[in-house]
């Protein structure tokens, strides 16, 4: 990929590019196939294997061997998902893409909120449709469920936290 200053399979990087590029396609095929877009799911991948974490749409272009075009779309979806972030350095002329530092993280937070309006929305449906109709009772199933994960979602951010720290210092 562009973005390593090293040759394809320079041992010196202790990277193998040609391993590289097909682990990038094996990882967008994996997301492809739990429901993300194939493109954006390549420049995901693509962006997850660069040393920097951050990418121009040229290089993107360029590693995937796909058009300009095809990267700004699966940015643009990347970007209101929340997994990356569009930057720009002071007098550069290109946007370059980037993961979050801790975009799992952060893409989670944005889903916490989906799940939020989700439980909102599919409670306002038991009111439309009455809750004790065969819809209605699947709705407020779901509701429930919907909650109970909106509950259970700070505690989990709040014991991968304490597990980093721990794994961090070395515990």
């Amino acid at each position: 990929m562009s973005s390593s200053p090293q040759s394809p399979g320079d041992p010196a990087s202790g990277r193998d590019e040609q391993r590289v590029r097909a682990y990038v396609e094996s990882l967008a095929l994996t997301l492809s196939q739990i429901g993300f877009p194939r493109m954006p799911a390549r420049v995901f991948a693509a962006l997850t294997v660069s040393d920097e974490g951050r990418m121009s749409s040229a290089d993107l272009a360029e590693a995937l061997e796909v058009s300009p075009a095809a990267i700004s779309g699966a940015v643009r979806y990347l970007e209101q998902v929340g997994l990356i972030s569009k930057e720009r350095q002071p007098g550069e002329r290109r946007d370059h893409y980037q993961l979050y530092d801790d975009f799992w993280f952060a893409s989670f937070l944005k889903r916490d909120r989906m799940l939020r309006m989700w439980r909102d929305t599919t409670a306002e449906g038991v009111e439309a449709v009455g809750p004790d109709t065969p819809a209605g009772l699947r709705l407020s199933r779901m509701a429930d469920f919907l909650a109970f994960v909106v509950k259970e979602v700070p505690a989990l951010f709040d014991r991968w936290h304490e597990e980093r720290m721990r794994t961090e210092r070395g515990a």
